[in-house]
């Protein structure tokens, strides 16, 4: 089911892999500077690499969500999330700007929007200062093509995806501008139900269980943003951006069969847990800019506000039964709320001062300021009366208070036609407080940290070119792990979400060699000191998944590709392999809410996996208007935080008819049915957990995409949203 039954929940690390594949940038990521390049489609420039999509002949017909996953670096395993050099989340940026909306939100209009609206891809591995971003995450900038023209154009795509269930969405976008008014719009709307299959394996010395069966999560989201830019002088422009998305998920069900082996003997019983929730989430951000001279500095201002409600009911019910797997008298059920209300204001103030000299200097300031409020009701059923009581130990009503302020300072100097470099510094100070309501647990926080930013490059020559980035960041959990709430799979088996989980600090460097812009060599370190994550514990019949702070985790990667087209562009690739060490230092022996000892968990070790990536297009005719795809990911066995992660991997197969202003993309995905996580821990004292997660990935997916209108209106401005930190912390 969804994030709270929440078997996904359970295996967010499993995805975390090379596929831990949440949701800042400013003023580096608006002042790009444009370099001609002939018959190029990937480059590498002082501090990103750059895919021009336009020229890129997988574009026509594709998604946003495609056409990251064809981008050099870039990956996806699972559908839902896109990693850079297989390890970290990337944040999406739109136009210099982040998205407005929580994860799902950003896949959703990621999927709807059309790649033909695309000029290029920005992929920041390190970076820099100005950069409001946490952990060891990379920065994805995605921009949109500019039009010259008044007048207005747009595009329409429906979809309609096959796998286990039927799936269908569609998207409008819009552009208009008259003189000096722009304005972009998108809806998007799909009904789309995930069926995955669990099989859940825990033991100790003397109690053993297993839980397999279905899940089933219908989902119905309706999306979409408003953007408006107006010109009031040659010099300052004015801009407000609306987004918004909407989520129902009713008659979301899970179905559990339970095989419990004790010293007395084997016992069979059935949970089943049904669900409806429904989410949205709206945010404004108003905007202003003043160009204060001809060589590009500038002023950016922006204020925000957002507002994200989540309403979730489940009920929970186990059952007696056989070996037949039927079900039989009632043994247990309750039902829980957990509403989450999320309010949030930021500011930003960004100046960016550009020299003759090649020399550029940008300040800056962000404040944000956060309130959660999260009003857990549990309930129990009394079998005797048939009447609800509600468990005060379980129910609880958490308010989390937060507030970011945040200043940078970068220079950034061109020395010579070979040699750039850039400086910076970020500092971040974090006050938080949180509380239980008519309780007397409340968690009171308040740290500063410097985060010092280096990134070099050096062109040998025009041919080969070489860099290196250093980062320091802060990783701060998402305002729903904080929420002291616990998500029941069995009776026995159930996640427990932590207050007290602390910050992490991430140190990140990176150093790229690329050979005539095809081909580039990375290497890339992360070490995160006091990592925080679901780690398992058990003791008896119990299984507690627990958010919390756990160790230390190293990623390490070494990655050769090269984008590169040949035979005069029939035949074009995007091909990586790599090397990844995962280590994981982790030891956890208690609940750090409760203080119930357990069985200590540990893990102490590393794995070295083996990466591949290709994605390889084939045009069929001189028209350019037929075109074969086949693309093929493989992920080694890794080490997580909650144990060893089997190889993963999936061939997907294309076939794409343009015509005039139509376009038609027939895709099938998985073809070999490997695409299965299977994620396996024995620990030193004889505990065991191993978990199945199938979700029938193999399917087949047929699109169509219209362009109507005016090819050239005018783009919008290059804005940044000032809640985009809050955002990316929401579900």
């Amino acid at each position: 089911m969804k994030k709270q039954i929440t078997f996904i929940s359970l295996l967010a690390l499993s995805f975390s892999y090379s596929q831990d594949m949440h949701q800042n940038d400013t003023v580096a990521t608006k002042e790009i500077a444009e370099v001609a390049l002939i018959k190029k489609n990937f480059k590498k420039e002082s501090d990103r690499f750059v895919y021009d999509v336009a020229r890129s002949p997988v574009a026509k017909g594709n998604t946003a969500f495609g056409i990251l996953k064809a981008t050099p670096m870039v990956s996806s395993t699972d559908d839902k999330t896109v990693k850079v050099l297989g390890k970290s989340n990337a944040v999406i940026f739109m136009n210099g700007r982040r998205t407005n909306m929580n994860a799902e939100a950003v896949v959703e209009l990621l999927k709807n929007t059309p790649a033909e609206n695309i000029s290029k891809i920005e992929v920041i591995t390190v970076p820099g200062s100005e950069y409001n971003v946490e952990s060891s995450e990379a920065v994805i900038n995605i921009v949109l093509k500019k039009k010259l023209d008044d007048g207005m154009n747009g595009n329409f795509r429906v979809t309609n995806h096959q796998d286990y269930y039927n799936q269908q969405s569609s998207a409008v976008s819009l552009n208009f501008r008259k003189d000096k008014l722009g304005i972009s719009t998108n809806i998007n709307g799909s009904n789309w139900q995930r069926r995955q299959y669990y099989k859940l394996q825990n033991g100790t010395a003397g109690y053993q269980n297993t839980s397999e069966g279905p899940v089933s999560d219908p989902n119905l989201n309706l999306g979409g943003y408003l953007n408006m830019d107006y010109a009031l002088t040659d010099r300052q422009n004015i801009a407000l951006s609306w987004n918004s998305w909407a989520n129902r998920s009713y008659d979301s069900r899970g179905e559990l069969f339970n095989s419990i082996t004790t010293p007395a003997g084997i016992n069979y019983n059935k949970t089943i847990n049904n669900e409806n929730s429904r989410s949205y989430n709206n945010s404004l951000n108003l905007n202003y800019e003043l160009k204060t001279d001809s060589l590009g500095s500038k002023l950016n201002l922006n204020v925000a506000y957002l507002n994200y409600k989540r309403f979730q009911h489940n009920t929970n019910s186990t059952f007696e039964s056989n070996t037949l797997r039927e079900t039989l008298d009632l043994t247990n059920m309750f039902r829980q709320r957990a509403p989450q209300i999320i309010d949030n204001y930021a500011a930003t103030a960004d100046y960016l001062h550009k020299f003759k000299n090649e020399l550029t200097l940008a300040a800056g300031g962000n404040f944000s300021k956060t309130e959660t409020d999260n009003d857990t009701y549990f309930e129990q059923l009394n079998p005797l009366t048939g009447n609800y009581i509600k468990d005060e130990n379980q129910s609880n009503h958490f308010l989390y208070r937060e507030q970011i302020s945040g200043a940078y300072l970068s220079a950034e100097k061109k020395i010579g036609e070979k040699f750039s470099g850039k400086l910076g510094v970020r500092w971040e100070n974090t006050h938080s407080f949180g509380e239980i309501l008519n309780s007397d647990v409340n968690i009171k926080r308040d740290y500063s940290n410097p985060l010092p930013f280096a990134s070099f490059s050096y062109d040998i020559n025009d041919q080969n070119n070489v860099s290196y980035s250093f980062s320091s960041r802060i990783r701060r959990p998402s305002f729903w792990e904080l929420n002291p709430v616990r998500v029941y799979l069995t009776p026995t088996n159930y996640i427990q979400n932590n207050p007290f989980v602390k910050a992490s600090e991430v140190y990140n460097h990176n150093f790229t060699y690329m050979l005539k812009q095809s081909y580039f060599f990375v290497v890339s370190h992360s070490l995160t000191r006091d990592d925080f994550s679901q780690i398992p514990l058990q003791k008896g019949d119990e299984l507690r998944y627990i958010r919390t702070n756990y160790g230390d985790k190293v990623e390490f990667s070494a990655t050769v590709g090269t984008q590169k087209s040949f035979f005069g562009s029939i035949f074009t690739t995007n091909t990586n392999i790599g090397l990844q060490i995962n280590r994981v230092d982790a030891f956890l022996d208690h609940d750090p809410i409760t203080g119930d000892q357990f069985s200590p968990f540990s893990i102490n070790t590393h794995t070295n996996s083996l990466l591949i990536q290709t994605n390889n297009t084939i045009r069929l005719s001189h028209k350019k208007d037929w075109y074969l795809g086949v693309n093929y990911w493989y992920v080694g066995a890794q080490i997580l935080n909650i144990g060893t992660l089997k190889p993963l991997s999936s061939l997907d197969v294309s076939i794409k008819k343009i015509w005039n202003d139509w376009t038609f993309n027939l895709e099938a995905t998985d073809l070999l049915r490997t695409n299965v996580v299977k994620v396996d821990d024995t620990q030193g004292n004889g505990n065991y957990n191993f978990v199945t997660n199938d979700q029938f990935n193999r399917g087949v997916q047929f699109s169509v995409t219209y362009n109507f209108g005016n090819k050239k209106v005018k783009g919008l401005r290059k804005i940044e949203d000032a809640s985009k930190d809050a955002k990316s912390r929401t579900r």
